[in-house]
Order: C-alpha cells, then structure tokens, then sequence
C-alpha cells in the first residue's frame, strides 16, 4: 500500500496566501522524512480554497527540495492550459527528477477561469478527450501534429523527450485522470488510464467505479495484466490523534470556516445556478468515510478501503488543522504510527 499527502494549499480564515503556500510545501518535505511514498499538489484558480494555481509548478520546487518522494499533480485542469505546454512541463519534471513525477489531470468545473484562460465552456463540456489525447501523444511519441477540432498545427519536435532521459527507465511520466462520472470512468479506461478518485466519494461509490472501469478497459482490449495493475489513487482526508472525538473535534474546528469561504468564492463561467454544501455536514461526512481517528483506526480505514475497492494508492489531505505544527506532526504521526500498521 503506498499513502501520499495531498496538498490543497488551503487559505483558512485568517491566514495569508504565503502561509498556505508556506505549508504547503513543509508538509512535502516532512513527508519524505516520515517515509510517505508521495505528495499530490491541487491547482486551483482565483479561490482561496487553494491558493495554488500551477501545480506542476509548485510540483517542481516540491521535487527540488526532495530526493525520493515522488510528486503528482492532482490536478493539471487540461481545459485552462494547451496540452502541449503541459506536456513540456510534465517532460521536463519528469526527467530532471529521475522519474518522480506523475502528472495529474482533469477537467475541473464550470468556473470563470474558463472565460480567463480563453478555453471557453465549450473546452470544459466536450474538449476534454481531444486535449488528453494530444497530451498523451506528446509524452510518447518523438514529433506531433495535430488536425482536430479545438488544436491544429504542423508536426513539430518533441523536445525533451522522456525516452531519453540518462536517469529512470525512459518511460514517459504516469497520467491519471480524475473521475467523477461514469463517463469519465469510461473515457479513462478506454485509454487504459488510471483514475484519481475523489474525497466526497464512500468506499462503495469508488468500488463501482473501479469496476466499472475494469469491465470497460477490458472490453477496449487492454491485458488483464494492464487492468490488475492500473494503480488507482483515492483521496482522502487523514488526522490523527490519540482518540478519536479529538481527531473529529480538530477538523470540525478548522475546515467548516474554509470550506464555507473556499467554496463560496466560485464562480461559474455562464451564471449557472450551483448549490454548495453545507461546510459543518460534509466536514462530517469526511469524517466518517476516512481515516480520521487514533493510528489503529486510521489503518483499520484505510486497509478496509483498499480491500472494498482494491486500490492500493491514496492521497490524504492531512492540513485539515489550518495550523503548520499541528499539519506537521499529523504528517509525521501518518508516517511513523500508521504506515508501520498497513499490509
């Protein structure tokens, strides 16, 4: 089982952007000190829900100040950005730490940074599958071209390629994709991609999809061997304490005040009309679905999630605090007291 952190960067009430950012990037190098296998970076635009807006960017000083931790991005929101630009990043991070980045992506929400970035809702609703493809070609292949609907241009050198990386196998970087659908859990596993699965989903909700996910890519012709190895992610949330009233009362303190200012801050490209969750009742309800609780319960989630879903990997947001210390020893306590725990 391989236990990451994921990293939202969170702006909590009170706080400044460089605070967020500041333990944003503490919690990844107090990670690999505590033996966790990864960090997951969040990108998010204009909100301070996270007040990081590139994460591939915060992803290469994360692998610079690291040596084993592997990074991803969860995720690169493909519609704000070309799929070529975002290739050449996810390359070159790629490369230069030895293959230690996985890139991330999705296609995010109807939000204004549709409107910003210039993709327009038309790249959020039906653009995505052309941008993933023509990324995906760009990790692979050693020239691209493209004659689609929303990318056209003469073929032109990959550059760098990960092929020819001195360090790692070679292999171009992991994609994954971010799910929240059937239709995306199909469009992921015609492609054979690995899906990130998200926090507000429950164990049974993500056993369907990666079942769905299976019959599916099985279906387009991919090996059972592929299937079996696919390496889906599940995020989460994670607080230790030694009970756990006191894990539950830490989180029910902190992350209602940012969720609630967060979440308001969207807004949509088109002013549709979206309803946003009440902040105390979701914080509960990650309570209950995650491992939040005293170490042996934190384990006992997670080995009970992974043999409900089969999925080995997970992401787990561990700065529900707001606070850097307390951020810090949750981390530390994920690493020493429950990694140990796990099968």
């Amino acid at each position: 089982m391989r236990v990451g952190a994921f990293v939202l960067a969170a702006q909590f009430p009170g706080q400044g952007q460089g605070e967020a950012l500041h333990r944003a990037v503490r919690t990844a190098e107090v990670a690999e000190e505590a033996g966790l296998d990864s960090v997951w970076l969040a990108e998010h635009h204009f909100v301070p829900y996270g007040v990081c807006p590139s994460a591939v960017t915060l992803a290469g000083l994360m692998l610079g100040r690291t040596r084993r931790l592997r990074v991803g991005t969860a995720v690169s929101v493909l519609p704000s950005t070309h799929p070529v630009a975002l290739g050449e990043q996810a390359a070159l991070l790629h490369m230069a730490s030895g293959g230690r980045f996985t890139l991330g992506v999705g296609r995010g929400g109807p939000w204004v940074d549709l409107e910003v970035f210039g993709g327009g809702l038309d790249a959020y609703e039906n653009g995505f599958p052309e941008a993933l493809d023509l990324l995906r070609r760009w990790l692979t292949e050693a020239r691209v071209g493209a004659d689609g609907e929303r990318y056209s241009f003469r073929e032109v050198a990959v550059v760098p390629q990960p092929s020819e990386a001195l360090d790692g196998d070679g292999s171009a970087p992991e994609v994954i994709v971010a799910c929240t659908s059937p239709s995306s859990v199909r469009m992921a596993a015609r492609r054979g991609l690995p899906m990130l699965l998200g926090m507000h989903c429950g164990d049974e909700n993500k056993a369907e999809m990666v079942a769905l996910w299976r019959s599916t890519a099985l279906a387009a012709g991919h090996s059972p061997e592929h299937v079996a190895a696919a390496g889906h992610v599940s995020a989460g949330v994670c607080q230790i304490a030694d009970s756990a009233a006191d894990a539950r009362e830490t989180l029910l303190k902190a992350m209602p005040g940012w969720l609630r200012l967060g979440l308001d801050a969207h807004v949509t490209v088109d002013g549709r009309v979206r309803a946003m969750r009440d902040p105390v009742a979701y914080t509960e309800l990650l309570c209950d679905l995650h491992p939040v609780g005293t170490p042996e319960l934190a384990a006992d989630r997670l080995e009970a999630t992974s043999a409900r879903t089969g999925i080995t990997r997970f992401a787990l947001l561990t700065e529900g605090s707001g606070d850097l210390a307390a951020t810090e020893e949750n981390v530390r306590r994920l690493g020493v007291e429950v990694l140990p725990r796990l099968g």
